[in-house]
C-alpha cells in the first residue's frame, strides 16, 4: 500500500495534466474584423440572432384578426424595445393613418357626449371651421337682433296687445260710467268704486245711503267685476300668442342670421354625413334656444329701490356647445401611429374627464375629455411595458375590456371601480382598431398566461427573445456593426477594431460561455459609453483595447469592496482557508456570491468526519436548516455513489458529516457535491488532499462530474486568494470537463497560467479528481470487483469493509447464547 506522504509527492498523470492558457479565454481575432476603425462601418444592423421573435413580430402585424397582439419576451437589456419599435415604425409607415375623432354636444341628451369621426387630416379643418363659425354666429346674431328692423318688428306685435288692453279697458270704464261707477287702477290690480258728483264716494257716505240703493250699487260693482275677470281672462292668451309670434320672429330672425354661414361649412363637409347631421343639430338647436343668447344680450335693470336682476347667461358658455372637442388629429398624408405609453395608468391608457369649478362646484362637459394612449394609437400600434401597466390599478383590466369589446369607452376611475358617481358624462364609445405589443419578461409573461384566463385570448402571439446568441464568424461582424451603430447613435468616438474585439470577448465573458454571446445591448451600450469616456480623459480620439480594458476593471472595482472585504479576511486567517499543504477529509470548495450587480467567487473550507455506522452522511447544514434542497439532494447522491462503487455485497456502514465551514448563512446548490465526496473519499482512504487546490463541479451517482453555474467567477476567486498568498507553482482549480466551453477568465489569470504559476485542471470523473488531489492512483476495479492495492478506492473500499464487519460484530448474540 502506498504511503500517503509518499503519495503527496507524486505528480499528475499525462492524462491530468493542466489546460494549456489558450483554453481559458475564446479571444476575438480583431484582424478578422476587416476594418481600422467603426467609423469605417457603413451599414449597421441591430439584430443579431433574434430571427424568431423578428418573424413572430412580423407575423403578429400582419395578422388582422382579433387577439392577434403580440407580447414580446426577454431579459432586460436585450434591445427588445428597439427591435420591436423599429419593425413595427418600418411597418406603419406603409399604412395610412385612420380617421381623426372628436367628441361633440348631445343636444338630445347632454350627458352622452357624441363621438364624431373625420377622415385623417381633416379633423383639424373641422375644428377650426367650427371655431370660426361660432365667431361668425355670434356677430351676426347681434347684428341682426340689435338692428331696427327687429325692434320694429317686435314693437308691432307689442302694441297689438297694448291696443287690444286700452280697448278692453275703455269698454270696461264705459260700461261703468253708465252705473255711474268708476274703473280704478290699483297697485293690487283693477277695482270698482261708486260716484258722488263725478267723484269716487267716500265710504262715509256710501254707508249713509239706503239699503236699497247701497244693495243696487254692489250688484252693480259685482256685475262688472265679473265683466272685468272674463276679459281678464282673454289676456293670457293674448300673450301666448305674442309670445309665439316674437318666438317665430327670433327663430326667422336667427334663420336669416346663421342659416348661410351653417349652410357655408354643411357644403364643405357634404360627403360626411354624420358631420351633416351634426350641423344640422347645431341649426336647429341654436333657433330652439335663441332666447337664452337674446337674454345675455339684454341689459340688466338696476337702480336704487330697484331688486338686483339675476346674472345674464355667458355668452361663452352658451356657445361652447358648439364647438368640436377634436382628441385625435393626423396630419395629412399621415402613417399609421406609433405610440409609446411609458405611464400607462387606466387614464392614461383609457381617456378621462376633467372638471373645472364653478360656483364652489365640480362641473364638466364634452369639452373636457381627453384622449388616453388607445386613442391616439387607434388605427396603429401601441407599445407597452407589461410590469408597468400590471402595477397601476385598473389599467390591465381597461385595457383587456377595451381589447375584448373592440371599443374605448372612456369612464371615470370611480365607475370602473364600481363606486357610485353623479353628474358624470358618459361619452359615446370610439370603435377600437389597434395592434398591442406587450414588452416583459419570463416572470410576467408565464404566470400571466397561467393564471388570467383572457389573456391567451387577446395575446396570441409570443415573441420570444434569447438571452444569448451563438458565437459565430457572421454574429461576431453583426456585433462589429452594432457597435458602429451604437457609437454613432450615442456621439461615442470610433472604436479600433482591437477595442471591438475586447467587447464582443467581453459579452462572451457576460453571458459566461466562449461560443455564445450575451445579447444584452444595454450592457455593451454601457461599457461603450464608459470606454470612450476613459478614452477621452486619455486624450485619444480613437477608443483603443486598453481603454476598454480599464472600464471592464473600473466596473469590477466599483462593486468588488465586499469581495475585497471577505477575501482580506481569508488572508489573515479569521476565515480559515489553506492554500498550501495536504490534510485529510478537508479540501476547498468554491461557491459564488452575487450582491446586487456583483458577483465573485469565494473559496471555504469543507471538511468530513466518518466512522462506524448505519450508512448515514450527514448534511449538517440541512440538519441545521442552513442547506436549501439542491445541496441536499447533492449529498444524498453521495450514498448512492458510495453505496454503488464500494458495497455491493455488504451493507454500508458508516456515518459520516459533511459541513461548509465558517459558513453562517444558506447554502444551495449542488455545485460542491463533487468536492464533498472528494472529503468524503479522503476521510475514508485516510489520504490527505493538497490544500493547493480547489475545486467545483456536481457529481453524479455513476461518479461523472457535471458542469456548474459561475465557474469564471469561482476560479478567479480562488486565484486572487492564492495570488494574495504568493503564488507557488503548485496551486489551481479542478473544474468540470465540461465548463471548458464556459471559460473566459481574466486576463491576470490566464498570465500566471501560462508562466506556470497557476494550473487549472478539466475533469469529467471522480477517479480522475481525487488522482490529481492526491497523487495516488484512483485504481479500476478488475472482473472480481476487487481494485488495485494502495489505490485510493481500494483504501476506501478496504474502510468500507471494516465497518462492515465491526458493525456485525457489534450485532452479534453474546457467546453464551449461541452455546445454548
Amino acid at each position: 500500500m502506498t504511503d500517503p506522504k509518499t503519495a503527496a509527492t507524486l505528480a499528475p498523470a499525462p492524462d491530468h495534466l493542466p489546460l494549456p492558457g489558450d483554453a481559458l479565454c475564446g479571444r476575438c481575432d480583431s484582424s478578422a474584423l476587416g476594418f481600422e476603425t467603426t467609423a469605417e462601418i457603413t451599414e449597421a444592423n441591430g439584430v443579431i440572432g433574434q430571427q424568431r421573435a423578428v418573424e413572430a413580430i412580423d407575423f403578429a402585424l400582419g395578422m388582422d384578426k382579433p387577439g392577434y397582439n403580440l407580447f414580446a419576451v426577454g431579459p432586460r437589456g436585450t434591445g427588445k424595445h428597439r427591435l420591436v419599435a423599429g419593425i413595427v415604425q418600418d411597418t406603419a409607415r406603409q399604412r395610412p393613418a385612420d380617421r381623426d375623432w372628436a367628441y361633440v354636444h348631445n343636444f338630445e341628451d347632454e350627458r352622452r357626449p357624441r363621438a364624431l369621426a373625420l377622415p385623417a387630416g381633416r379633423g383639424a379643418g373641422f375644428d377650426k371651421a367650427m371655431d370660426q363659425l361660432v365667431r361668425d354666429m355670434r356677430a351676426g346674431l347681434a347684428t341682426a337682433f340689435g338692428g331696427e328692423d327687429y325692434r320694429n318688428a317686435v314693437q308691432s306685435i307689442q302694441e297689438h296687445v297694448e291696443r287690444h288692453q286700452a280697448e278692453a279697458l275703455d269698454a270696461m270704464r264705459a260700461k261703468a260710467a253708465e252705473k255711474n261707477i268708476s274703473l280704478l287702477s290699483t297697485p293690487m290690480g283693477f277695482g270698482f268704486a261708486p260716484l258722488e258728483n263725478g267723484k269716487v264716494m267716500e265710504p262715509e257716505a256710501f254707508n249713509q245711503l239706503p239699503e236699497d240703493a247701497r244693495k243696487r250699487i254692489e250688484t252693480d260693482i259685482a256685475a262688472l267685476q265679473e265683466a272685468m275677470r272674463e276679459a281678464m281672462q282673454q289676456m293670457p292668451a293674448l300673450l301666448k300668442d305674442v309670445r309665439r309670434k316674437i318666438e317665430e320672429l327670433n327663430r326667422e330672425t336667427a334663420e336669416f342670421a346663421i342659416g348661410g354661414l351653417i349652410r357655408a361649412v354643411r357644403e364643405r363637409y357634404a360627403d360626411l354625413a354624420d358631420v351633416a347631421a351634426y350641423l344640422d343639430a347645431v341649426q336647429a338647436d341654436l333657433k330652439d334656444n335663441i332666447d337664452q343668447f337674446l337674454k345675455g344680450q339684454a341689459p340688466q335693470e338696476s337702480g336704487e329701490g330697484k331688486p338686483p336682476s339675476p346674472a345674464p347667461p355667458d355668452p361663452d358658455v352658451f356657445f361652447r356647445r358648439y364647438k368640436v372637442n377634436l382628441i385625435v388629429e393626423h396630419a395629412e398624408g399621415a402613417t399609421a401611429p406609433v405610440v409609446f405609453e411609458d405611464e400607462p395608468t387606466y387614464e392614461r391608457l383609457i381617456g378621462r374627464i376633467e372638471h373645472r369649478a364653478e360656483m364652489g362646484a365640480l362641473v364638466t362637459d364634452f369639452s373636457m375629455i381627453r384622449a388616453g394612449a388607445l386613442h391616439r394609437a387607434n388605427g396603429g400600434y401601441l407599445i407597452l411595458d407589461a410590469r408597468k401597466v400590471l402595477m397601476q390599478p385598473l389599467a390591465w383590466e381597461g385595457l383587456k375590456r377595451a381589447l375584448r369589446a373592440g371599443e374605448i369607452r372612456i369612464e371615470a376611475v370611480f365607475t370602473a371601480m364600481g363606486l357610485p358617481a353623479t353628474n358624470m358624462l358618459e361619452p359615446e364609445g370610439i370603435p377600437l382598431s389597434v395592434k398591442v405589443l406587450l414588452m416583459g419578461e419570463g416572470n410576467v409573461y408565464y404566470p400571466l398566461q397561467a393564471y388570467d384566463p383572457e389573456f391567451s385570448g387577446l395575446f396570441k402571439v409570443l415573441a420570444d427573445f434569447d438571452e444569448r446568441v451563438v458565437r459565430t464568424d457572421e454574429n461576431i461582424l453583426k456585433m462589429a456593426r452594432l457597435v458602429a451603430a451604437r457609437a454613432r447613435g450615442d456621439n461615442l468616438k470610433p472604436f479600433h477594431r482591437q477595442a471591438v474585439a475586447r467587447l464582443i470577448d467581453d459579452m462572451s465573458r457576460e453571458e459566461e460561455d466562449s461560443e455564445r454571446l450575451s445579447a444584452n445591448v444595454e450592457h455593451l451600450t454601457d461599457l461603450m459609453r464608459e470606454s470612450d469616456y476613459l478614452a477621452g480623459k486619455a486624450g485619444r480620439e480613437v477608443v483603443m483595447e486598453e481603454d476598454v480594458e480599464a472600464a471592464i476593471d473600473a466596473r469590477r472595482r466599483r462593486v468588488s469592496r465586499i469581495a475585497e472585504r471577505m477575501q482580506a479576511e481569508t488572508v489573515r486567517q479569521t476565515v480559515l482557508v489553506d492554500t498550501a499543504g495536504a490534510m485529510v477529509g478537508q479540501i476547498n470548495g468554491l461557491s459564488v456570491y452575487s450582491i446586487g450587480a456583483a458577483a465573485f467567487g469565494k473559496p471555504a473550507r469543507i471538511t468530513a468526519r466518518v466512522w462506524l455506522g448505519r450508512g448515514d452522511v450527514i448534511d449538517i447544514e440541512r440538519a441545521v436548516a442552513l442547506g436549501g434542497p439542491l445541496h441536499s439532494k447533492g449529498v444524498m447522491i453521495l450514498s448512492g455513489y458510495l453505496g454503488a462503487q464500494y458495497s455491493q455485497d455488504m451493507p454500508l456502514s458508516l456515518s459520516a458529516t459533511l459541513v461548509f465551514e465558517q459558513s453562517y448563512g444558506g447554502v444551495d446548490g449542488d455545485s460542491a457535491s463533487s468536492a464533498e465526496l472528494y472529503a468524503l473519499l479522503s476521510a475514508l482512504a485516510d489520504v490527505p488532499i493538497f490544500q493547493h487546490f480547489a475545486v467545483t463541479g456536481s457529481v453524479n451517482q455513476r461518479g461523472q462530474v457535471q458542469a456548474i453555474g459561475g465557474v469564471n467567477e469561482k476560479v478567479e476567486g480562488f486565484f486572487d486568494l492564492c495570488a494574495a498568498r504568493g503564488l507557488n507553482g503548485r496551486q489551481g482549480v479542478l473544474i468540470p470537463t465540461a465548463n471548458v466551453k464556459h471559460l473566459m477568465l481574466h486576463r491576470r489569470v490566464i498570465d500566471a497560467v501560462r508562466a506556470g504559476q497557476f494550473h487549472i485542471h478539466a475533469v469529467s470523473s471522480i477517479d480522475q479528481g481525487i488522482e490529481i488531489l492526491t497523487g495516488v492512483a484512483a485504481g479500476k476495479a478488475d472482473d472480481t470487483g476487487a481494485f488495485p492495492p494502495g489505490t485510493i478506492n481500494a483504501r476506501v473500499a478496504a474502510r468500507l469493509h471494516g465497518f462492515a464487519e465491526a458493525r456485525q460484530r457489534f450485532g452479534a448474540p453474546p457467546r453464551w447464547e449461541t452455546d445454548a
